[in-house]
């Protein structure tokens, strides 16, 4: 999955621009999505120094991403390379959520039900189609 992370109030405390430390579980759940092999980008309105704050804090706290406000490449190569403004993801883990920034844990809970949810459906459509063709040749015959 593409999961597209906001910094600030997000994946760390404080309010712009102070960097106040890490939001409880942050870093542990990056770490963990993106051993996963989940593509991590850091979705933010950080820019200049503010943002070099930002990578310089994300790089210290070994916290991993895969792009900062940028599309991701494969994702760009299968739409044709159009990419618009606001970046393509599965998920969007932003504190100005409605209803405010979950947590850590809830939101790991959250994209671990999505992805079995995803899963299921897949297996569902590889039923699907290995009954209709197993069907397809009993009724099309020699």
């Amino acid at each position: 999955m593409i999961i597209a992370v906001d910094f600030d109030g997000t994946i760390s405390r404080g309010k712009y621009p102070a960097i106040d430390g890490e939001q409880p579980y942050a870093g542990e759940s990056l770490r963990k999505l993106y051993s996963q092999g989940h593509k991590i980008i850091i979705w933010t309105c950080r820019t200049g120094d503010r943002l070099l704050e930002a990578i310089n804090w994300l790089l210290e706290h070994q916290i991993p991403f895969s792009r900062i406000n940028d599309h991701d490449p494969d994702n760009l190569t299968k739409y044709g390379g159009e990419g618009g403004k606001k970046i393509y993801a599965h998920v969007y883990i932003d504190d100005k959520n409605i209803g405010g920034f979950p947590g850590w844990p809830a939101c790991l809970a959250e994209i671990e039900r999505m992805e079995a949810e995803y899963e299921d459906s897949l297996k569902q459509q590889t039923l699907k189609m290995n009954s209709q063709s197993s069907t397809s040749s009993i009724t099309s015959g020699p």
